[in-house]
């Protein structure tokens, strides 16, 4: 399946993360020692089920790098806009090609398992398209800080998670709806306005489950629609202001941290000067 990456956004003026941005792309705004959207891409690379990536909205100046063939798009000014020209490309590299990912680049936190289980999971069924949504208390026992906008449903309440897919024959059909749905993507309620007013009331009065939710947005759009309970917080820890930036800066200096103290033990340990195989040659000879 063929990675798609939106990476388009470039913080102005009243943008919370302008100051970040240097008048840059979003996805560029350096996340402990690199660009945002780089941490994405190495997840993206250590994915077993990932063969493309498209990048929409940057270029190879940007100096990114990718274990998988690396493909460019130039931004084309709107989110769906966006997405249909990555569809076509994807489309372009492999005419067989039925899904695609939809990646964010502001969740630097997802790691290639998430990925694949995102993948197999979905490919379960027949679908056209997989939503997926984290629990608010699976997002609070990670991310307590995070302050995310939660839809307030009669059996749980959810935010989304910013790593869905689709089927390619999305990108022909029901543009208009689509375009409404993400135009509102950051206001739950709005969204729903968009499904159907009877929706907004059932979802306003929380007389919705989640399952409820997806019947009737599939059914009003038209669709085969599935929603993807995650068990990780990760893909919808997405970077919108400035305290979710440095939450991600701290987070990820730390997973830094860990995993450069592992790598240097690791070497230490094959040293055959370094103490513990010095012991261990003096108790193998006395054996």
């Amino acid at each position: 399946m063929d990675a798609i990456v939106t990476a388009g956004g470039i913080p102005q003026a009243r943008d919370p993360l302008y100051a970040y941005s240097n008048g840059n792309s979003k996805a560029l705004i350096d996340v402990a020692g690199k660009p945002m959207v780089q941490w994405v891409l190495d997840a993206l690379s250590d994915s077993k089920k990932v063969e493309n990536v498209i990048v929409i909205g940057l270029t190879a100046k940007s100096g990114l790098t990718c274990k998988k063939p690396l493909h460019y798009v130039s931004n084309q000014g709107r989110m769906l806009a966006n997405i249909v020209t990555g569809v076509k490309k994807s489309i372009e590299l492999n005419k067989k090609s039925e899904y695609v990912l939809i990646v964010s680049s502001d969740i630097p936190a997802i790691k290639g398992e998430m990925v694949d289980w995102l993948v197999k999971t979905a490919m379960e069924t027949q679908d056209d398209i997989y939503y997926g949504v984290c629990p608010q208390e699976v997002m609070e026992s990670r991310y307590p800080t995070s302050n995310r906008t939660y839809t307030k449903l009669k059996d749980m309440q959810v935010c989304g998670a910013d790593m869905n897919i689709i089927h390619v024959n999305q990108v022909t059909e029901h543009l208009e709806t689509w375009e409404a749905l993400i135009g509102n993507r950051k206001s739950p309620l709005a969204s729903a306005a968009v499904i159907g007013w009877d929706t907004l009331f059932q979802l306003f009065t929380r007389q919705l489950t989640l399952q409820g939710m997806v019947e009737r947005a599939s059914q009003r759009i038209g669709i085969k629609g599935r929603a993807i309970l995650w068990d990780h917080a990760e893909p919808g820890m997405d970077v919108d202001k400035p305290h979710q930036l440095e939450i991600m800066r701290e987070d990820l200096a730390r997973q830094n941290k860990k995993e450069s103290a592992v790598v240097k033990k690791s070497a230490a340990l094959k040293n055959p000067h370094h103490p513990k195989c010095v012991q261990l040659r003096t108790k193998a000879k006395t054996k």
